[in-house]
């Protein structure tokens, strides 16, 4: 167990008494899947307010392009989804979990059909589900919406439920500035809005759902919204931090300089892509046996290793030689897109290199989504529950988000039975000793900060450079930390420099490569030493 030593972050300077004040049986932070499945469920029985930070739905989920893995065909098997998974996980898996959400998965995709979500059928005549296959799948188990739009026919159906619900309130653009915990257990949270400024929300149960940190990283494919503050909160409040150094790379984002870097779903690959270099030769058979649908660590890394033996900014995915039709009704969101950019991929070949994507580790929970903080629980990206081990395997991230979303609201909701206690609030004062901003330009700061994440924390990592990233963020943090903010700039930064951070110490603790974390100083996995985890806990700097 290590411990990382910050100067104490501002959290409330300020008599909180004189703060507006919400009460609330159940709150949930963030509205992806895992926020939006645990309201559902919760709201059984409880009253529940879900907070975004940005307009709800605009989140990592409503841009998830692939699909969710689950058995629903009969060619394939549990054993077979749970074995894959395993693999992909390269070790650090907990088997309990993997078998838990494998096993759930069909029974949750039901009730998303349910709910109105319309996944692709193979025809109207026979209504049998599409089934495609991603990197590291042993059989076509991977079901999509709209083609390459899954995400958002998940989300849609997820909101629609919410807004028809009667037991569930929404606020929108409500940054979470922290969360309050009182006698050791969480009471709920302050949070902030543009025009109502802080409130404090009291809470009997409060679940983290605020995704990932893909905004670490200067090549990313994440939602801006995606910027580590569920990790943070859960951190400050005293909460264990697991896996934190695996962070994975998609191979193929579009590269086109100056644009935004948009994912190019792995599932492309599924149906029959192909990676080409510089000079347009195939090369991902000469790096594994599964070549373009080997697991995803292996295509990243492969994909950086033509990059730099070719010196070139990135490489190309053909699909050239299949149908136009085809791609047009498959992937009729990347179509649209390239399009935009003047590229015809029935006719050319797409650019595309490496992009921060999915964050494994997070808050560790139990299999209740329990985080050991009393009445505090954790799902989705923001959680590490184990199932993905120290590699992702494609589209068990909807279905983790899901399964995990759906357990968080049943627990609340049976704690809450147990309890019988109404919902109060606590007399709050406390002196962060905050320090006053002197021309602290945030921005520069932030895009220094992703640049420092890619360069030195990225695909591929070496003693120097995180030696490099060490000092730089010791440096920041050291004026950045102890600030009093008033916007959601602020506390952002303080969020992304305390879990780049995280990162960075434990990249530097595993001297092995293992999944998504690759050190080229240790270029192998050494099971001896290195087969567990690293852990974090926070230093309980809520309230």
């Amino acid at each position: 167990m290590y411990n990382l030593i910050l100067p104490k972050r501002y959290v409330v300077g300020f008599d909180t008494t004189q703060l507006p004040e919400l009460f609330t049986e159940v709150l949930v932070i963030g509205s992806g899947v895992a926020g939006l499945s645990a309201a559902l469920e919760a709201s059984r029985e409880r009253g529940v307010l879900i907070v975004s930070k940005n307009k709800l739905g605009e989140n990592n989920t409503m841009h998830a392009q692939g699909g969710v893995a689950v058995v629903l065909s009969p060619e394939d098997s549990f054993q077979s989804h749970i074995k894959d998974t395993l693999e992909a996980g390269q070790g650090l898996c907990d088997r309990k979990v993997v078998e838990k959400v494998v096993r759930d998965g069909p029974s949750k995709i039901e009730g998303l059909l349910e709910l109105g979500a319309s996944f692709d059928r193979v025809d109207s005549a026979s209504g049998e589900l599409a089934f495609t296959k991603e990197g590291g799948h042993s059989h076509r188990r991977v079901i999509h919406g709209r083609g390459d739009s899954t995400g958002m026919v998940v989300e849609e159906a997820l909101l629609k439920a919410v807004e028809d619900n009667v037991r569930i309130s929404t606020m929108d653009h409500c940054f979470a500035i922290d969360l309050l915990v009182v006698e050791g257990a969480c009471r709920g949270a302050l949070l902030w809005h543009k025009q109502r400024g802080r409130f404090i929300v009291w809470a009997g149960e409060t679940i983290l759902a605020t995704g990932g940190c893909g905004q670490l990283y200067r090549e990313t494919t994440n939602s801006a919204v995606a910027t580590g503050d569920g990790m943070a909160m859960a951190y400050r409040a005293g909460a264990v931090l697991q896996d934190m150094e695996f962070v994975q790379f998609h191979p193929t984002t579009l590269y086109i300089a100056g644009a935004a870097r948009v994912l190019i779903t792995e599932a492309m690959r599924g149906e029959g892509a192909i990676l080409r270099n510089k000079w347009g030769e195939r090369f991902m058979p000469k790096y594994h046996p599964m070549a373009e649908l080997a697991p995803r660590d292996v295509v990243s890394k492969s994909i950086l290793q033509e990059m730099q033996d070719d010196e070139h900014t990135h490489v190309y995915l053909d699909v050239t030689h299949l149908p136009k039709e085809y791609l047009e009704s498959r992937f009729p969101n990347i179509c649209s897109i390239c399009a935009s950019f003047h590229i015809d991929i029935t006719k050319e070949l797409i650019p595309v290199r490496p992009s921060a994507h999915y964050m494994i580790g997070g808050a560790k929970v139990d299999n209740k989504a329990r985080t050991g903080i009393p009445h505090l629980y954790a799902c989705g990206e923001t959680a590490c529950t184990g199932l993905h081990g120290a590699n992702r395997l494609g589209s068990n991230s909807l279905l983790e988000g899901l399964v995990y979303g759906y357990k968080a609201g049943e627990e609340v909701s049976l704690s809450l039975n147990r309890r019988h206690r109404r919902v109060t609030s606590y007399p709050l004062k406390i002196d962060a000793g905050a320090g006053r901003l002197r021309g602290m330009n945030l921005e520069d700061i932030r895009d220094s900060l992703k640049s420092l994440m890619w360069r030195c924390a990225g695909v591929e990592r070496d003693e120097e450079h995180l030696k490099e990233a060490e000092d730089a963020l010791s440096q920041w943090r050291e004026y950045v930390m102890d600030k009093e903010f008033h916007t959601a700039e602020g506390w952002e930064l303080q969020n992304m420099l305390l879990v780049s951070s995280l990162i960075v110490m434990a990249a530097q603790q595993r001297k092995e490569s293992r999944g998504v974390h690759y050190r080229k100083d240790y270029a192998q996995r050494d099971d001896q030493n290195w087969k567990r985890h690293i852990t974090f806990r926070g230093q309980g700097l809520g309230a």
